[in-house]
């Protein structure tokens, strides 16, 4: 026996729910932990590899004028949020963002991952772009799993100006 029952049952030998409650208490708690250690390993690094490749062909496609990756990255439907200096909601269609890219002309751009949440076959992410003189941008997108890739199915976006000071 466990010293813990051992103890208890020094205490009242002869209550045995308590033994019972107290068993049940510590598989409970038992379980929780264990669970709580499954959902982490959810995240495998294969989805974290393949988030992180289809955020990078974002990233590196406008940066390099590639509107090819950019359609490996999105999912042909998705639409870009951001809200406007006049205070409104600007939807944009994603075959509008693409067209804009120009191919072969590089933008003054730099990207980096910010973060990445993964459950099952969804995900979110976070990215900051830096357009150097003028303007850090932070998006947000939210990822599907289908079809054995991971693609961009929203960005939502919002900006500030880069300092006075911090600019050369």
């Amino acid at each position: 026996m466990a010293k813990v029952e051992q103890y208890l049952l020094y205490l009242n030998p002869s209550n045995q729910p308590i033994m019972k409650s107290i068993h049940y208490f510590f598989v409970c708690i038992a379980v929780l932990f264990g669970t709580n250690a499954t959902a982490q390993t959810n995240k495998t690094a294969s989805d974290i590899d393949q988030i992180t490749t289809t955020l990078m062909n974002y990233i590196d496609g406008t940066a390099n004028g590639e509107p090819e990756k950019l359609k490996t990255a999105f999912h042909p439907d998705f639409n870009l949020y951001t809200v406007t200096d006049k205070d409104s909601l600007r939807i944009r269609s994603g075959k509008e963002y693409i067209a804009n890219i120009k191919p072969g002309e590089k933008a003054n751009r730099i990207g980096r991952i910010i973060s990445i949440d993964v459950e099952n076959n969804a995900a979110m992410a976070k990215a900051e772009i830096i357009i150097p003189n003028w303007r850090i941008f932070t998006d947000y997108f939210l990822l599907m799993k289908y079809e054995g890739s991971w693609k961009i199915v929203q960005k939502s976006y919002t900006w500030r100006e880069i300092p006075a000071s911090e600019k050369k």
